[in-house]
């Protein structure tokens, strides 16, 4: 009989920027599959001229989840999330404030504030982690700067997904690869850079204890589990940082590289340890914490954020477009017409996301699309452009030849960028599985509670559980003459 022939299913709570999913997954035979037991959206909520989660709202669609499953006796539970932001806790443990959503236009110019206090270069070589202004490091300074009275009367900081693990068990720790992303913690010792919060006048007394991915956090309190079968379940922390999860489900590494698509697209590739040389931080790659004492050296680029939003001003005129529509609409536009820099700083909140990309290839000196086939085009095409800089650059650091993409998450169901992406780094691409993250989550469950012993046997179990589709570059002359071009409208700048 296979390990795992009659294990207990497995419950992911799987947190997006759009929405949030429960996840069972059954393990038998050495198979692992999956149902979506409950789908619901994240919102965020804009009051006093502040964008933020509505924290509340989603812990409620949680608890519907679980009344779905009061029959079951599961495995584990565990929860992954977004990174950066935080929620505060005052001392009897109550929620102080809704959390600030990353967008929230607080930190602008906040990073020249920082680097006065602290050069950059010590906060790279203390922390690894690529500068970008949504970090929990900027957001904090920018907090005690702007409501320090909420900031004092906190007790605990826990990063999002460590806030519902709190009010699954009671109790408040920050998972690991989540809390490498707040651009506070030591990637060598893995603690808290205490003395770089000090100098930066922040509590450094507020973080809750770090743990690693995979540890049992406690089990569902009572008034959770409601006396059914769900009481004692264990609360693991997986890699609680989305993307940590997402690269715990596939092997990145030796050749391999990781593309995690979504509404952020992250690419690099799994190391056993962080690499804080002044060419990392010249290029602005980041030392994010990975499973099993890994990490994750990767650089963080817009992503399909930008396709969101157009179609959320396409909608908002009365122009419907699903997917399908919107991809085979791209498929038939000309080729390179419009490129743009996916990580222009224009383009992370911008008021209308068409007219952004139309002041981009103006001040570029390029025509404006005129089509939403064209819109989406230009993102595409830009967007693997982009993966292709990120792609060369990588190899540079690590000194490794990369080989192939490995695209993860929901973007990687969309074939027409996949083939882009392929095209344009001149690597084979294998696209898959869309529910990665989900599965990394439940994969390191899995390990915690031995229903599993190691880390490549989770990652096998997935690889023989879910296809994959493999995407081979095409017209690589085209795609390597118009990457010149790309070039010149790329910043190629870091922070």
């Amino acid at each position: 009989m296979h390990r795992g022939e009659f294990s207990k299913p497995y419950l992911a709570f799987d947190l997006g920027a759009e929405s949030g999913r429960a996840v069972l997954a059954h393990f038998h035979s050495g198979v692992l599959t999956t149902e979506e037991v409950h789908r619901f959206p994240n919102e965020p909520v804009e009051y006093s001229g502040s964008l933020h989660w509505d924290v509340a709202r989603l812990w409620c669609e949680m608890r519907k989840a679980l009344t779905k499953l009061e029959d079951f006796e599961l495995g584990g539970i565990g929860v992954d999330a977004w990174g950066v932001d935080y929620a505060l806790l005052g001392e009897r443990g109550e929620l102080l404030q809704n959390p600030y959503h990353y967008r929230d236009r607080r930190t602008v110019g906040v990073m020249a504030e920082v680097f006065r206090k602290v050069p950059k270069e010590e906060i790279y070589a203390t922390t690894g982690i690529q500068f970008m202004p949504i970090n929990t490091l900027y957001q904090l300074f920018a907090a005690k700067r702007d409501t320090p009275t909420i900031l004092s009367a906190a007790w605990r900081l826990l990063t999002i997904p460590d806030l519902f693990h709190y009010w699954l068990t009671g109790r408040a720790v920050c998972e690991f690869t989540n809390a490498t992303t707040t651009q506070l913690v030591n990637p060598i010792t893995r603690t808290w850079a205490a003395e770089l919060m000090r100098r930066l006048d922040l509590p450094s007394r507020l973080p809750a204890e770090i743990v690693e991915p995979g540890s049992v956090i406690g089990t569902l309190l009572p008034d959770v589990a409601r006396n059914s079968s769900l009481l004692g379940t264990p609360v693991i922390a997986p890699a609680s940082h989305d993307t940590g999860s997402a690269v715990a489900a596939i092997d990145a590494r030796n050749g391999t590289a990781f593309l995690s698509s979504g509404t952020w697209s992250l690419l690099g590739t799994e190391l056993d340890a962080p690499v804080l040389t002044n060419q990392v931080l010249r290029m602005n790659f980041s030392n994010e914490g990975g499973v099993n004492g890994t990490t994750r050296l990767l650089k963080n680029v817009m992503g399909l954020w930008m396709l969101q939003c157009c179609r959320q001003s396409w909608t908002s005129q009365g122009q419907l477009y699903d997917h399908r529509e919107l991809m085979e609409m791209a498929s038939r536009e000309p080729s390179f017409r419009h490129l743009v820099d996916p990580d222009d700083e224009s383009f992370l909140l911008p008021a209308d996301m068409p007219k952004t990309i139309d002041l981009f290839c103006r001040k570029t000196q390029q025509p404006a699309p005129s089509t939403p086939g064209a819109y989406v085009r230009t993102v595409l095409e830009s967007l693997a452009f982009k993966y292709r800089v990120v792609l060369h650059n990588l190899e540079q650091v690590t000194g490794t030849s990369i080989a192939r993409i490995r695209i993860i998450g929901g973007g990687s169901k969309n074939r027409l960028l996949n083939q882009f992406t392929a095209n344009a780094t001149g690597r084979q691409v294998v696209a898959g599985p869309a529910e990665a993250t989900a599965l990394g989550n439940i994969g390191i469950q899995m390990l915690a509670t031995g229903c599993v012993s190691s880390l490549p046997e989770v990652r096998a179990i997935i690889d023989r559980s879910f296809p994959t589709e493999i995407f081979k570059p095409m017209e690589p002359g085209k795609w390597d003459h118009e990457a010149e071009r790309f070039q010149q409208y790329s910043e190629i700048a870091y922070v």
